[in-house]
């Protein structure tokens, strides 16, 4: 597959361009050195943090330092791809493992990164002494909720004080095209503990840590289609949030995981920007949590067809531009995470493979960066007043 010499040309033109254009500084035209400066500090001109979700895998690699040093220095917040879900930190009954998610935790300290804890409730990843126990029968809906409740206070206690953002509840609504196509509360808290497990979810969070900021997370709320909660999913959330809210539940944020593909119509910056200020609106803060932008990889994908290769390339730094310039332009948007930043390490290829994808971070497989990542940095180079303004702190909901 030729699509490496494809990546790499394209980031040797960008960059060939970037240094052509560049111009002597001056009293009101800052030498910016976008070369020499990494996402997470531009992002920092406008207190906003740039993150990864991270592999720990990969940090541990001693035989690929390339991505230790490039989470360690690019980015400042980090995301446990998968080391604080549920079937890791409890695989056996009352015994945690802790030991990969204090490992990250004090990796973000040491490289001054914020943390967001990824995630306390999700009917996914779960360990199998609890689905198999409910299953059974051995674990009735008392005991279910009793659990749940342990260990959202257990996780949350362990990290008090070091975790800035949790998603406290992860993809709780349906789809339009599941079944039934109305949207609904869905999966495996739904459908033992009912709609009821989400405001206590986020009330058992602010108990155990009263200075994290919580959030709902989900997929597929981007931007508002039309307006009706039966078949608009952002819809739905909103509903959701303002009820959580009318009923004094301590939700501070709606996470938008932000899963782009080039083969779909997506959005533009007004529309996302639309979305993020209705949330805003209701007072509550916004991030985009888990960001990829993948492609159908045809043969000629494979092949290095550059007539396929670039126009998926441009596809995807557009979708990653349209995102993180919504973000910019909304004060309340406090975060924008990639779901893992180089296609070497990407969950995309083994998710995705009727057809297969790829192709959806900001670097390649050779840590090369691509074209997303260029338009990123040159989003929060040349953002700024009076549309693009810092970022509002957010003070967690009591």
């Amino acid at each position: 597959m030729n699509v490496r010499r494809w990546l790499a040309i394209g980031a040797v033109a960008v960059a060939t361009v970037a240094t052509l254009g560049t111009l002597p500084a001056t009293a009101d035209r800052p030498d910016l050195n976008p070369a020499e400066q990494s996402l997470g500090a531009l992002g920092l001109r406008h207190n906003l943090y740039l993150g990864t979700a991270v592999d720990m895998a990969a940090l541990n690699d001693a035989a690929d330092p390339h991505y230790r040093e490039i989470v360690g220095s690019e980015f400042t917040s980090v995301t446990a791809e998968n080391v604080m879900k549920w079937e890791s930190l409890e695989p056996t009954r009352g015994t945690y493992n802790w030991a990969p998610a204090d490992e990250l935790v004090a990796f973000a300290k040491r490289n001054n990164q914020r943390v967001r804890g990824h995630v306390l409730v999700w009917q996914n990843q779960l360990p199998a002494w609890l689905t198999e126990g409910v299953a059974d029968g051995s674990i009735d809906r008392e005991e279910l909720r009793t659990i749940l409740r342990n260990h959202i206070t257990t996780v949350v206690r362990h990290f008090k004080g070091r975790i800035w953002q949790w998603d406290v509840v992860n993809e709780a609504v349906s789809d339009p095209w599941d079944d039934p196509p109305t949207l609904h509360y869905k999966g495996f808290w739904a459908q033992h503990l009912g709609p009821g497990y989400i405001a206590d979810a986020f009330r058992w969070a602010r108990a155990a840590d009263p200075h994290a900021l919580l959030f709902y997370n989900d997929y597929n709320i981007e931007a508002f289609g039309s307006g009706d909660a039966a078949n608009d999913k952002t819809q739905f959330v909103y509903n959701m949030a303002k009820e959580l809210l009318r009923a004094g539940v301590p939700i501070d944020g709606v996470g938008s995981q932000g899963h782009l593909g080039t083969q779909y119509p997506n959005y533009d910056t007004l529309q996302v920007v639309d979305a993020l200020r209705k949330f805003a609106r209701l007072g509550l803060a916004t991030a985009f949590t888990e960001v990829d932008v993948r492609s159908q990889l045809t043969d000629g994908v494979r092949a290095g067809d550059s007539a396929e290769v670039n126009p998926r390339l441009q596809a995807s730094a557009a979708n990653f531009h349209v995102l993180l310039q919504a973000c910019l332009a909304e004060r309340r948007c406090l975060s924008f995470t990639v779901w893992g930043f180089t296609d070497k390490h990407s969950w995309v290829p083994g998710w995705f493979d009727d057809p297969p994808e790829g192709l959806a971070t900001i670097y390649d497989e050779n840590y090369q960066p691509k074209r997303a990542y260029n338009v990123m940095r040159a989003d929060l180079i040349y953002a700024g007043p009076p549309y693009v303004l810092p970022r509002l702190p957010q003070r967690p909901r009591r």
